[in-house]
């Protein structure tokens, strides 16, 4: 259904001329998938946890599939050297307490995942964003420093570079990484607590080209000047040289920083493509059918990326439709093991021969 987009479910098993596919009712009876897509469940509703518990967990109908899916990207693939981390959305209109509205993203409405991801688009970990958290931010720990803590947590020490948004970034999350051996490189707001106050716009009036560089032990900020100030964060990079710097035409010359930023931040964007490249997921699904489904959709990008990591030549689409025949070839052996099985009471003379 990933390759093969149409209007409603019922279109992949209509007899129309225009709709007709024969593959969808030689593999399932319409009936059949719907009456397990409707019930389709991943824990026990009728014993739900207490939601004054301070414990509670908004994610608990869906909580054990997550966390198992989680742990094995994590156990099975060993990432780059670069990393980035970003968030990304899970389209969703519907109603859940832990929706989310972004409106500078294409899918504006939806469930937000916070995901770290290597050069090739693997997510290597990630975490439902679900809500404020019980402990209130302060000036110098942001919302999401306790989130990129918990994304790294499983690749701390081993020195690799990571990349992430002026929406994550602080001077405080990156010392505290720096701590534990992860270099970091990001654009950064200048009204973040710790950043320098002689480098706010207010106070300076730069021109095209424009470095404008400060130091602090590990730490460097770098301003540069093109169409509108950009403030970058690094403890990876040598602090560029203060200076205007322009080409012949007279265009802003990027300082170093600033490539190597553009080069590996857009990971988590990569992946995410390549997850929708050939979802299934329908709007009038409930949240958890809707993030089930997407998270099936990552597995299989998973398989391919580590099928990919181990020399494989097969394609995206490729390794989708052999992935497909294969579960469908497998499906009726066991169907076929299962209908062989003799059932009921063995026979009297049979009894009596034993």
């Amino acid at each position: 259904m990933g390759h093969d987009q149409r209007d409603t479910l019922k279109d992949y098993w209509s007899r129309d001329e225009q709709y007709y596919t024969p593959f969808y009712n030689n593999t399932m009876v319409r009936n059949c998938f719907f009456h397990i897509l409707r019930f389709l469940h991943f824990e026990n509703n009728e014993a739900p946890p207490n939601r004054d518990d301070p414990e509670y967990d908004r994610l608990w109908k869906i909580r054990q599939i997550f966390n198992s899916l989680n742990s094995k990207f994590c156990e099975l693939y060993h990432p780059s050297e670069h990393l980035a981390v970003d968030e990304v959305i899970v389209l969703f209109k519907g109603r859940v307490v832990f929706q989310q509205y972004i409106p500078k993203k294409h899918k504006r409405f939806g469930i937000k995942i916070y995901k770290l991801c290597d050069s090739l688009g693997y997510t290597y970990d990630m975490t439902v964003y679900l809500g404020k958290q019980r402990q209130l931010a302060t000036e110098e720990i942001t919302p999401t420093h306790g989130i990129v803590l918990q994304l790294i947590r499983r690749v701390e020490g081993s020195g690799h570079k990571l990349y992430m948004d002026s929406y994550i970034s602080s001077p405080a999350l990156y010392d505290d990484l720096l701590e534990r051996k992860i270099y970091t490189c990001g654009t950064v707001s200048n009204d973040r607590h710790g950043m320098p106050q002689e480098i706010r716009p207010k106070l300076m009036k730069l021109k095209k080209g424009d470095i404008v560089t400060r130091v602090k032990g590990n730490l460097s900020v770098v301003l540069w000047k093109d169409k509108r100030d950009v403030y970058v964060l690094t403890n990876m990079h040598p602090p560029p040289l203060d200076g205007n710097f322009q080409d012949e035409s007279g265009c802003a010359i990027k300082p170093h920083v600033i490539e190597d930023y553009n080069a590996h931040m857009g990971f988590v964007d990569k992946s995410e493509r390549m997850v929708n490249s050939y979802g299934m997921a329908r709007r009038t699904w409930k949240w958890t059918k809707k993030l089930f489904f997407h998270l099936l959709d990552m597995t299989i990008l998973s398989a391919y990326l580590l099928h990919k990591s181990c020399d494989g030549k097969m394609t995206h689409k490729k390794f989708h439709e052999i992935l497909v025949r294969d579960l469908i070839l497998q499906s009726h052996e066991a169907n076929i093991t299962v209908r062989g099985i003799s059932r009921g009471r063995p026979s009297s003379s049979g009894a009596q021969l034993s």
